[in-house]
C-alpha cells in the first residue's frame, strides 16, 4: 500500500510533467501559424504601399539630383505629360482587374482621333465641322470598338489577348484607309482649346483627366459593376457560383475601357493639333507599364484606379527626371523595361502561385 501510495504521486507528477511538456511544445506550434499570418499580412500591406513609397522616394532623389525638378514649371510639365496616359490607364485598369488584357489601345486611339478630326474644321477640305459635338461622337467610337472587343472575347470565347490584338490592327487599318496614310490638321479652335486653355495654371486636359479619374473611382467603388469586376478577377468560377453576371460584366468593362480610350484620343488630337493612324504609337507600352508599376495585379482582383494614378505618376516622373539628368533615350527605355520587371516581381504574391506559365 505504501508503495502504491508513493507511486501515485510519482505517476501523477510524471503525468503532470507530461502535460506540461505537451503544452510547452504545443504553444509554439500554435504561435507559428499566427506569426506566419502576421508576416503575410505585413507583406501584403507593404506590397500595397510600395508604389506610393517608390513615387515619393523618386521625387526626393530627383529633387536632390536636379533642383529644377521641384520647380512649379516642371510640376506642370509632369502633370501635362501624365494626363493622357492617366485616362488610358483608367480604361486598362478595369480590364486587368478582370484578369484580362487589352492590347487594342493604339488602334482604338487612331480611329477615335480620326473620327474627331473629320467631324471638325480641318485642312483636308472635307468633313462636317460640327465643333465640340464631335467630342462625344469620337468617344462613342471608342465605346463601340470596346463593345466589339467584348463581343469577340465573350461571344466567340476568344482569349482577350488575341481578340484585342485583332482589334488593334483592324483599328490601324481602318484609320489608314480613312486618311490614305496621311495626317489631317485640326483647325477648330474649340477643340484645340481642350489642350491649350489653362485653368489655375494647369492645361484643361489635366483637369479633364482628373475628372475622368473621379468618375472611374465612383464606378469602381460605388457601383455593383465595380464589385463584380473585383469578384471576377478574384476567381471567375466562384464569382459565377455567387450569381455574378460574368459575360455582361466583361462586355461592359471592355466598352468602358473603350470610352476612356476614346476620351484620351480626343485629348491627344487636341494636344497635337492633328490626327493620323500613328497617334497612339507607344501608348500601349506606357499604359501597361503604369498599370503594373502602380500595383494592379496582372492576375486580376487587386489594385484599382488610384493605383493607376500612382503608376502613371511614377512613369511620368521617371521619364521627366531622366530628361533633366541628360540620360540618353535608349537608356530611358532600358530603365522603363527594368522598372516593369521589378514592379511585377515585387507585386506577385508567390504564396498563391503554384504554376507559372
Amino acid at each position: 500500500m505504501a508503495t502504491c501510495g508513493a507511486g501515485s504521486p510519482a505517476r501523477s507528477a510524471r503525468a503532470d510533467g507530461g502535460r506540461v511538456s505537451v503544452q510547452s511544445h504545443t504553444a509554439p506550434a500554435a504561435a507559428r501559424p499566427r506569426s506566419a499570418a502576421g508576416r503575410a499580412k505585413l507583406e501584403r500591406r507593404l506590397r500595397l504601399a510600395a508604389p506610393l513609397i517608390v513615387l515619393v522616394a523618386l521625387c526626393l532623389l530627383l529633387g536632390v539630383a536636379n533642383p529644377n525638378f521641384l520647380s512649379t514649371g516642371n510640376f506642370v510639365r509632369v502633370a501635362t505629360a501624365a494626363s493622357i496616359p492617366l485616362v488610358l490607364t483608367l480604361g486598362a485598369t478595369f480590364i486587368i482587374l478582370l484578369g484580362s488584357i487589352d492590347l487594342s489601345i493604339e488602334g482604338m486611339m487612331a480611329v477615335a482621333a480620326i473620327v474627331l478630326t473629320l467631324l471638325v474644321a480641318n485642312d483636308s477640305g472635307g468633313g462636317f465641322d460640327i465643333g465640340l459635338a464631335a467630342v462625344p461622337v469620337a468617344v462613342a467610337a471608342g465605346t463601340a470598338m470596346g463593345l466589339f472587343n467584348g463581343a469577340l472575347h465573350v461571344g466567340l470565347r476568344i482569349p482577350s489577348f488575341m481578340a484585342t490584338i485583332g482589334s488593334w490592327f483592324i483599328g490601324l487599318g481602318t484609320a489608314t484607309i480613312l486618311l490614305g496614310g496621311g495626317s489631317v490638321r485640326i483647325l477648330d479652335p474649340d477643340i484645340r482649346a481642350l489642350a491649350l486653355t489653362r485653368l489655375a495654371g494647369m492645361p484643361l486636359s489635366v483637369w479633364i483627366a482628373l475628372a475622368a479619374l473621379g468618375v472611374a473611382w465612383v464606378i469602381q467603388t460605388q457601383t455593383r459593376f465595380g464589385r463584380h469586376v473585383y469578384a471576377i478577377g478574384g476567381g471567375e468560377d466562384l464569382a459565377a457560383l455567387s450569381g455574378v453576371p460574368i459575360r455582361r460584366t466583361k462586355v461592359i468593362a471592355f466598352a468602358l475601357a473603350g470610352t476612356f480610350y476614346g476620351l484620351a484620343s480626343v485629348l491627344a488630337a487636341a494636344q497635337l493639333g492633328l490626327a493620323n493612324a500613328e497617334i497612339g504609337t507607344g501608348r500601349l507600352f506606357t499604359t501597361i507599364t503604369a498599370v503594373v508599376v502602380g500595383g494592379t495585379s496582372l492576375m486580376g482582383g487587386q489594385g484599382g484606379v488610384l493605383n493607376a494614378l500612382i503608376g502613371v505618376l511614377i512613369v511620368a516622373v521617371l521619364a521627366n527626371g531622366m530628361v533633366l539628368l541628360g540620360i540618353p533615350p535608349y537608356l530611358q527605355q532600358a530603365a522603363q523595361g527594368l522598372m516593369i520587371i521589378v514592379a511585377v516581381a515585387l507585386s506577385l504574391d508567390r504564396s498563391q502561385l503554384r504554376i507559372v506559365k
